[in-house]
């Protein structure tokens, strides 16, 4: 019987493992960035919960899922982004980031959508200032039909497959037990 549980057990402890090292951590914000604030929240399953953002300058917008899966859509033509109209978004398995360039129109719309392959989405977003960044269209961010795109870079990629890894086998574990 215990031999059954083993290799459950070993792959539990590599999961949380990974879950604590890839919990967003200021050590990887730059110095020069200046943390304005931290939004916790939660949202349902194909919800919206909806922030403002009036800071001026190019802003960045980390937010990280603590349960469930939370995506990020940013517009500054509309208050209430969605996945029908957003200038800027995050749809990621894991961490979602947005650089908000400063020739936005402010107010900029924030939208946080709680995926429904989820009940209930958990989620907490920090917003920095970045003095120092640049101020290009698009930088950092997913644009709309691929205009003014940033290109992800491959480090990026091997983390969003170890998160779609990571959430197939959390979803195998939930059926078997």
């Amino acid at each position: 019987m215990a031999a059954r549980w083993g290799p459950a057990l070993l792959l539990l402890l590599l999961l949380s493992a990974h879950a604590a090292s890839t919990r967003p951590e200021d050590d990887d914000v730059p110095a020069e960035w200046q943390l304005l604030h931290e939004v916790q929240g939660q949202v349902g399953a194909g919800n919206y919960s909806y922030l403002r953002l009036s800071q001026a300058g190019r802003v960045v917008l980390r937010m990280h899922s603590l349960r469930g899966d939370a995506d990020l859509y940013v517009s500054d033509s509309t208050l209430q982004p969605s996945f029908d109209d957003y200038a800027l978004q995050s749809a990621t398995c894991g961490p979602d980031a947005v650089a908000v360039p400063a020739h936005f129109r402010r107010p900029v719309g924030i939208g946080v959508y709680g995926h429904p392959s989820h009940r209930e989405s958990e989620f907490v977003m920090r917003v920095y200032l970045d003095p120092a960044g640049p101020d290009l269209p698009g930088q950092g961010a997913h644009a709309p039909d691929g205009g003014g795109r940033a290109e992800e870079p491959a480090a990026e990629e091997e983390s969003v497959l170890w998160t779609v890894l990571i959430s197939v086998l959390k979803l195998v574990l939930e059926i078997l037990f």
